[in-house]
């Protein structure tokens, strides 16, 4: 192990770092550097100035390194996890067929396990902070909050608001004013907590009274909350809202006082121009989720479009894959597929959008942007470091779009959350990380065995045996 190595390892105080450069919103910056303290960057700034004010502090240096802001997940559902190899394969609107029926299998123990795995995986991939849009189980919040906490990933955490029998599979048991109530001890509950903040959350529009619909939004902007809500992400979700409102969801929400800079709109791949200018209008952040629209959703979201006006936006994972160089990537990539090819864009928004988006704007749309998401001075030290010495990128010539097309988890030496070294090299540094894995695979097992899963598809093994089988028919 060599000195910078131990130096992070065994550091409890305040650390000076030095890598070879800082990723700033204006691009990298060579030769900077950056103090650590009380879970905050204490000063940001040129390497020689800093040793110059801080005396007291051995600079670590880590060449071959980029310090970067940690990944923000703007949409995830942490308690999923045990059905993320469920999922291939499958039409859309899958919640009604896998999620709801696998979330109310689980109970204490695995509702924990499945919400810190996740937290493991996004940690592996650089997420420093993920956007839980709230559990099914039939468990208090604060069991995904503590597998969040003792994980080290900041979690932006959703309490589901549903009151109205929609059509997510299942309805609330206590509708109107109990869940109002819920609502705001919800709010309150997480104030002050260095890792968790708390945030509403509505499946789907159609899930929720209007009443609860505007009122939500209404605790959520008092709260400097978000509400998290699933929006015109598939084409039977935007048809049964034509039939029952004459309006498509997000109109729907409009009509009803619940769009705003609180609302964190899930998806949106099926937009119309007014519905654009509706988000551009009010505020209204958006949470760009391409792996999932690639996995099983009907449209890509309009990301480059919304770049263009100004219409805020993270990018989220939707728990389909917790790494952030392949979020950013997927990111660009659907949108050349969607978008860009067929207009000749050769730049699709270029490789510092997406890195903006998955990191500085990710923040803002999750509503943490005055915390979280930048290389400042006074936010908080929630960051990535990036070995840079790899085949990938140290022929540099434009490091964003390098980042973008070529960065992998491989290549993160180091996460730190909140000032706190929690991953290096890939692994939990103060908790048994495959221990934790061991676990969730017996505990898995088991709550797929009990939950009412219906799949369209078989797996990919049967599906070649089928496959062989018609062949051979057809030969004969």
């Amino acid at each position: 192990m060599n000195r910078p190595d131990r130096d992070l390892l065994a550091a409890t105080g305040p650390l000076l770092l030095a890598p070879d450069a800082v990723l700033l919103p204006e691009g990298p910056a060579d030769g900077w550097a950056v103090v650590v303290e009380g879970g905050s960057f204490q000063d940001v700034g040129p390497a020689h100035e800093l040793e110059r004010r801080h005396q007291q502090l051995r600079a670590v240096r880590l060449a071959g390194h980029l310090l970067m802001p940690g990944f923000v997940d703007a949409h995830h559902h942490l308690t999923q996890s045990f059905g993320s190899a469920l999922a291939f394969g499958e039409p859309s609107e899958i919640f009604r067929r896998v999620w709801v029926p696998l979330e109310g299998a689980l109970d204490e123990e695995s509702a924990y396990t499945a919400a810190k795995l996740a937290a493991l995986e996004a940690l592996r991939g650089g997420f420093t902070t993920v956007a839980d849009a709230g559990t099914r189980a039939d468990v208090d919040v604060e069991v995904v909050a503590s597998a969040a906490r003792d994980a080290g990933i900041r979690c932006v955490l959703g309490l589901v608001c549903n009151d109205a029998d929609g059509t997510d599979g299942r309805a609330d048991a206590n509708p109107g004013a109990a869940v109002l109530d819920h609502a705001e001890k919800h709010l309150a509950r997480y104030t002050g907590d260095p890792l968790v903040h708390p945030s509403l959350a509505v499946s789907i529009p159609e899930a929720a009274t209007e009443r609860t619909l505007h009122a939500t939004a209404r605790l959520a902007a008092e709260a400097g909350a978000v509400v998290q809500i699933h929006v015109n992400e598939h084409l039977a979700g935007v048809e049964r809202s034509l039939v029952r409102h004459g309006l498509r969801p997000l109109e729907h929400l409009h009509s009803v006082g619940a769009l705003g800079p609180q609302l964190l709109a899930a998806h949106a791949t099926l937009l119309t121009p007014h519905e654009l200018t509706l988000l551009a209008d009010t505020g209204t952040a958006v949470s760009y989720n391409p792996v999932a629209s690639a996995w099983k959703g009907n449209a890509v979201a309009p990301a480059t479009a919304m770049a263009e006006r100004g219409i805020r936006f993270g990018l989220g994972t939707d728990g389909t894959r917790g790494d952030g160089f392949r979020l950013a990537e997927a990111a660009e990539f659907a949108q050349r597929l969607a978008y860009g090819l067929a207009a000749g864009d050769s730049s699709c928004g270029a490789g510092w959008t997406w890195l903006e988006h998955a990191t500085r704007r990710g923040a803002d749309a999750v509503g943490l942007g005055a915390r979280t998401g930048t290389i400042a001075r006074g936010m908080a030290a929630d960051f990535l470091l990036v070995d840079t010495d790899t085949p990938e990128l140290a022929l540099s010539r434009d490091l964003p779009w390098e980042l973008v097309r070529r960065g992998n988890r491989d290549q993160i030496t180091a996460v730190f959350v909140a000032g706190r070294l929690r991953m290096w090299r890939g692994r939990p540094t103060d908790w048994d990380g495959p221990a934790l894995v061991r676990r969730a695979a017996e505990l898995a097992r088991a709550a797929v065995g009990r939950a009412d899963i219906t799949r369209v598809h078989p797996t990919s093994t049967a599906a070649r045996a089928l496959h062989r089988a018609r062949m051979g028919s057809t030969a004969q």
